[in-house]
């Protein structure tokens, strides 16, 4: 959002001259969202950053005797990051080859091995799709404590409502600069288990209880008051940006037809629910690279992405770390491509970028 649109909520920092500690547009920030986007139900809290929500996150759910985070080896370095600090070793698993999200039925085989070393598992909705948490949720309630990293996920929806609406484990989403409800730096940590976050709050407050004497071991998560102020303005204007980045969807799915390109191999992410598209993810033919094709949109000033490759396990810091057979993370790590979906692009931009893609 531009400066006039979060110049009234700074005003009233100056008015309050409180700057951060849960200040009163945190506070409003946090009721606003609980409201409008989880139907009151449950408990939040802000963080400053989704890093920093995965590690509360994880140390607060994980099972204390246990050595190993399940997780998706196709997800951004802060997930094996959050788990290692918490003390845990990652350990990848597989993903399927249509939503691009964990392999349930390999997880739960490599849960039956590890038994009690498992000590929780962390599942990625992979941009922003509304992945079915039923089995997770299972899985939670069986006694195997699970996070979900829903980085990218604000704003997506089912029939049920926001993704991660009622589930008892912890759902973390980020507000960086690169999603699609983005303010800078920043985040949020949402669960249906209210004591839960009433933890995790603690945690990030250095642990202190109400008398601010350091009861638990914590550390500092709480967003500024500045922060929370883009974080009000962005959330007053995030139904329309839903809206364009939606129809800016739609038009590479409707160039792409078009051009042809879907005949020749390139495919969509099989994606569920109400997306506000953080990107436009498609997979180039098997057999190419989408490094290639990254490099000729960058020699015509277009800026793509290839999140994730390399994958975690085949990055040094991770590589060393167990894993499951890795076949199909492998190669949608090597087809993947992300397009913009930046809310002043036109349709066509969108055509030029296919256009280029026809071409190659």
């Amino acid at each position: 959002v531009r400066k006039e649109a979060y110049q009234k909520y700074l005003a009233q920092i100056d008015e309050s001259r409180l700057y951060s500690n849960y200040g009163p547009l945190n506070s409003l920030f946090e009721r606003r969202v609980l409201e409008q986007y989880f139907q009151g139900e449950g408990a939040l809290t802000t963080v400053n950053n989704a890093t920093i929500g995965l590690m509360l996150a994880i140390c607060h759910a994980k099972r204390e005797r246990g050595r190993y985070a399940l997780m998706p080896s196709f997800t951004f370095p802060a997930t094996p990051l959050a788990a290692m600090w918490c003390g845990l070793e990652p350990y990848f698993i597989d993903i399927r080859d249509d939503d691009w999200c964990m392999n349930e039925s390999i997880l739960e085989e490599t849960l039956g091995r590890l038994g009690d070393q498992a000590a929780c598992v962390v599942t990625y909705a992979a941009f922003s799709t509304c992945s079915n948490l039923s089995r997770y949720e299972a899985l939670h309630l069986d006694g195997i404590p699970v996070v979900i990293d829903a980085a990218s996920s604000f704003g997506s929806a089912s029939e049920r409502g926001q993704f991660g609406l009622g589930f008892p484990g912890p759902v973390v989403f980020s507000f960086h600069a690169t999603k699609s409800f983005g303010i800078g730096e920043g985040g949020l940590v949402y669960s249906g288990d209210e004591d839960l976050i009433r933890r995790i709050r603690q945690a990030g407050n250095f642990g202190f209880s109400a008398d601010r004497i350091s009861t638990m071991l914590g550390l500092n998560s709480k967003l500024s008051e500045y922060a929370a102020a883009v974080a009000l303005a962005t959330l007053d204007v995030f139904p329309e940006k839903r809206k364009i980045r939606q129809r800016i969807y739609q038009w590479y799915l409707e160039q792409f037809s078009r051009a042809g390109l879907f005949s020749l191999g390139w495919l969509p992410q099989k994606a569920q629910g109400e997306i506000p598209r953080q990107t436009a993810s498609f997979l180039c033919p098997g057999g190419q690279s989408n490094l290639d094709h990254v490099a000729r949109l960058a020699d015509h000033r277009v800026e793509s992405r290839t999140y994730f490759a390399p994958p975690c396990h085949k990055q040094p810091l991770f590589s060393a770390h167990p894993r499951s057979d890795m076949s199909v993370t492998e190669d949608i790590s090597e087809r993947v491509i992300n397009f913009p979906t930046w809310e002043e692009m036109g349709e066509r931009e969108v055509t030029k970028i296919v256009f280029l893609l026809a071409k190659s």
